[in-house]
């Protein structure tokens, strides 16, 4: 009879933790927090926050501090607005939120700086738009968006594509007042510099493609994520155990500004494609010397870049050359849903 009580309880203890499984999926937490930020606008603020799936808005992205569609933090509500970061936070790690909230609050140092000069700086200039309706299994998308940072989700029936992935940093690190010191981007930078450095002359001939570094990352705002010509640097194969990790270790950084469930994706499409790998630099090695690297593969793109304001100014992005706004997982849907 006791046995018999235990082996229920405990066939209940299971059934409980797959639920909660369940419902703190990545999927699931993206479609519930759109939901209930949807939910809080007003019909305006709604109609403005909502774009059909198809609509050419989804694939207009950019990161630099223009007006955009969709509905500024700026424009929100306190409970709104913590419904918007909510719903940010549901597709990145804590590290990601982390990196975001520092991005965001440059443009106050930004706006300091220049003395009302630049472009308009405002740390809630950042934009939320949702791409069809949000369901669970369903197809849909949304995009955060402002000055330096642009990330971009697309759900289609449970699986997630998260690129483009844009962080950026401007200044790279603050060179005064009370937050002097601080580097919102600075493992990207650090880590870059120190496989470079890693590497033997022979090595560093290869991976090293050109002695100045390209005003900015290669692919840009580029709805389709394309470099000319095949891929130049230096392979994986011909790195030695040490500098293996710390490539690593620099893709891992990349990919772990994203909720564990994508960053374990992202991490094994690292793995698959450590055959055809390239790691390429321009510019020189040493800090505060103009830069840029990229880690390409077939599959995925990580550009680096760091040359504006005197190399004190970063732009970072993860590309997927087929896949960007769930262009891929689309396909296969619609071919699946047409047999």
């Amino acid at each position: 009879m006791h046995s018999a009580k235990r082996l229920l309880l405990a066939a209940c203890g299971f059934a409980l933790l797959a639920v909660a499984y369940e419902r703190t999926t990545t999927e699931s937490l993206m479609t519930a927090s759109a939901r209930a930020y949807l939910n809080a606008l007003t019909p305006e603020l709604r109609a403005r926050a909502i774009f059909p799936m198809n609509a050419d808005e989804r694939m207009n992205w950019h990161f630099v501090p223009l007006e955009r569609k969709g509905v500024a933090l700026r424009e929100m509500t306190s409970a709104q607005k913590h419904l918007a970061e909510a719903l940010l936070s549901a597709g990145l790690s804590q590290q990601g939120i982390i990196k975001a909230h520092t991005i965001m609050s440059l443009d106050q140092i930004l706006k300091e700086m220049e003395h009302g000069t630049g472009p308009e700086r405002d740390p809630e200039k950042y934009y939320v738009s949702i791409f069809g309706e949000p369901a669970d299994h369903g197809t849909w998308g949304y995009r955060f968006e402002g000055h330096h940072i642009s990330l971009n989700f697309t759900v289609v029936e449970g699986k997630i594509a998260s690129s483009p992935n844009f962080f950026g940093a401007n200044p790279a690190e603050v060179r005064q007042g009370s937050r002097a010191g601080l580097r919102a981007l600075a493992r990207e930078e650090d880590l870059g510099r120190e496989f470079v450095k890693s590497l033997d002359d022979a090595q560093r001939n290869t991976a090293i493609v050109d002695k100045t570094a390209p005003k900015d990352i290669l692919t840009f705002d580029s709805r389709k994520a394309a470099l000319n010509g095949q891929p130049s640097g230096l392979p994986f194969s011909r790195l030695n155990a040490k500098q293996k990790q710390i490539l690593t270790d620099l893709v891992s950084e990349y990919a772990n500004n994203l909720a564990p469930e994508l960053a374990s994706a992202r991490m094994e499409q690292f793995r698959k494609s450590e055959g055809n790998l390239f790691f390429a630099w321009a510019g020189g090695i040493e800090r505060g010397q103009p830069h840029y690297y990229r880690v390409q593969t077939r599959i995925f793109l990580i550009e680096y870049d760091d040359t504006q304001n005197d190399a004190n100014h970063i732009h970072t992005v993860w590309r997927d050359f087929d896949g960007d706004f769930g262009l891929d997982l689309l396909a296969q849907h619609y071919q699946a849903s047409h047999r």
